[in-house]
């Protein structure tokens, strides 16, 4: 069985720094299977109380809709690619040619695991993954009260969920500004 290489590699790197972040990295460069973010800046959107059930998330349609992370100020982080977020995130034993994105995330406390969680999207839903995390992880849909997920547990979530790995560290479920109609578009 071959294993991928660098020649396979589609992957981006992102550094976050204070007080604006950088551009991402080229695709390429030794450093571009990493999105390193520096500090933990909190967003409002993680902190927003729960709706009542009538305004609950509405379906989520079929269609081209992506999704991207957004963790603190950074910009958002596309989930073209399975994202894989912890202290020092590796990739997973894989096949295929695609490597995931990995998010690099500040621990002080240690509370966040080497390899925290798995989110990747899956039609028109995102999944999230607890990868075996000590602390565990927390996931809020907007419009339902938090969920711990179990060690190995996944939960498919819509935009506006909130996962908290801990250490401060909430990522929030956006869509994807570059998948709109007239954006990203050349």
């Amino acid at each position: 069985m071959a294993s991928a290489g660098p020649e396979d590699y589609d992957g981006e790197k992102t550094i976050l720094g204070a007080p604006q972040p950088p551009p991402l990295i080229e695709p390429g460069t030794a450093e571009a299977d990493t999105i390193i973010v520096t500090r933990a800046a909190r967003d409002p959107r993680a902190d927003a109380a729960p709706r009542s059930p009538a305004e609950a998330v509405p379906p989520v349609e079929v269609g081209p809709e992506r999704f991207a992370l957004s963790i603190g100020s950074h910009a958002p982080i596309p989930l073209d690619v399975p994202a894989y977020i912890g202290r020092r995130p590796s990739t997973p034993r894989i096949t295929g040619t695609r490597m995931p994105r990995l998010v690099m995330v500040p621990s002080p406390s240690r509370e966040v695991s080497s390899t925290h969680v798995e989110l990747h999207q899956e039609g028109s839903a995102v999944v999230v993954t607890d990868l075996g995390s000590t602390n565990g992880t927390t996931v809020t849909n907007p419009g339902f009260a938090p969920l711990g997920l179990r060690q190995g547990e996944s939960v498919v979530v819509a935009a506006g969920s909130v996962v908290d790995i801990g250490d401060g560290i909430r990522i929030v479920i956006v869509t994807d500004p570059t998948s709109l109609p007239g954006e990203g578009e050349a």
